[in-house]
């Protein structure tokens, strides 16, 4: 049987632009990659795909998460030089619906429908209460926050800017770093430490408390190193970001009332799924003082699943067709 494609998803970050087709069964198919650096417009990335990917039998939606807020059908990327429209895609690609949201709303989307094989648990195995809201973040090119409220009616996405809230220290070490950032940017925001940039901010912060040098250039050096073992301050910054990433979570879980569960997801953290599972992320997660009793109650997990936010787009995909999230 001819494969029939109903819609166009894609998962739009600073760094990568991830599009695939879906399938009249709801299957997500020929995922591609392109890096967004290598092109001018997001237009450029849709047009390439669709010629070399869909041919002649092109969808007639489209459901795209974007790295930023939507306004008015509408994203201005954060941490990209493009800006794009429902209408544009339209007008363009001669689509007859399209559908802009945040990339984090997607992988909220996505959160309550991953198999088990999608996720690692992080801390104790414990069952989300039924029906409550679940929070999905992320650090990457920038710090992701989105949470989904379960109704009756289907599955509600809410974005947010949760990535720049402010940045609370949690000891000495983190308001030193805390105060050398503000040095440098005035207001500190989560997303100057849980970030790619941020990574390599908290390298050269703890450097300066340790009194030694910053040797490695950039964030990835920082991963590598930390992760091969021998440089002992990249591997106390990622041992420290875990910390950090923890604390965050379980903020966003007390703001949200995430009963259901918090998922971590984003370009970084999978890269370090041994050290989030080593303890110190689940520690700072409980540690809320008077309601550390309510935290500790709920289920962290990570999520692994490479395209968790073409999942989420694909549900919206689902409503373009009539049907309830």
């Amino acid at each position: 049987m001819k494969t029939v494609y109903t819609g166009l998803v894609g998962d739009v970050g600073g760094t990568n632009a991830r599009l695939a087709l879906v399938d009249n069964t709801g299957r997500i198919r020929n995922p591609k990659t392109y890096p967004a650096a290598e092109y001018g417009a997001l237009s450029e990335v849709i047009a390439e795909y669709l010629e070399t990917t869909a041919g002649r039998q092109r969808p007639d939606k489209a459901v795209l998460a974007v790295a930023g807020p939507v306004v008015d059908g509408e994203i201005e990327f954060t941490n990209l030089d493009w800006r794009v429209s429902e209408g544009e895609l339209i007008g363009t690609f001669e689509f007859h619906a399209a559908k802009l949201i945040n990339d984090f709303a997607a992988q909220a989307l996505a959160a309550p429908v991953m198999d088990a094989d999608d996720l690692r648990v992080i801390g104790p195995a414990l069952k989300g209460a039924e029906g409550a809201p679940v929070v999905v973040l992320g650090a990457g090119t920038g710090f992701g926050v989105s949470m989904v409220v379960r109704t009756e009616r289907g599955d509600i996405p809410i974005s947010s800017e949760g990535g720049h809230a402010g940045f609370a220290p949690y000891d000495g070490i983190e308001a030193a770093i805390w105060a050398s950032l503000r040095r440098t940017h005035g207001r500190v925001s989560i997303e100057r430490i849980l970030s790619g940039p941020g990574l390599h901010a908290l390298y050269r912060g703890l450097a300066d408390v340790r009194g030694v040098a910053a040797d490695l250039r950039d964030e990835k050096a920082v991963l590598a190193a930390g992760q091969s073992g021998g440089d002992l301050l990249a591997e106390e910054t990622l041992d420290r970001f875990c910390e950090i990433l923890g604390s965050v979570a379980g903020d966003l879980a007390l703001t949200c009332g995430a009963r259901g569960g918090v998922y971590v997801s984003g370009g970084i953290a999978p890269r370090m799924a041994d050290r989030l599972a080593s303890g110190g992320f689940r520690r700072r997660f409980e540690d809320k003082g008077r309601l550390s009793d309510y935290t500790r109650d709920i289920p962290t997990s990570l999520i692994v699943h490479p395209y968790a936010a073409l999942v989420g787009a694909a549900r919206v995909l689902e409503q373009l067709e009539g049907n309830r999230l």
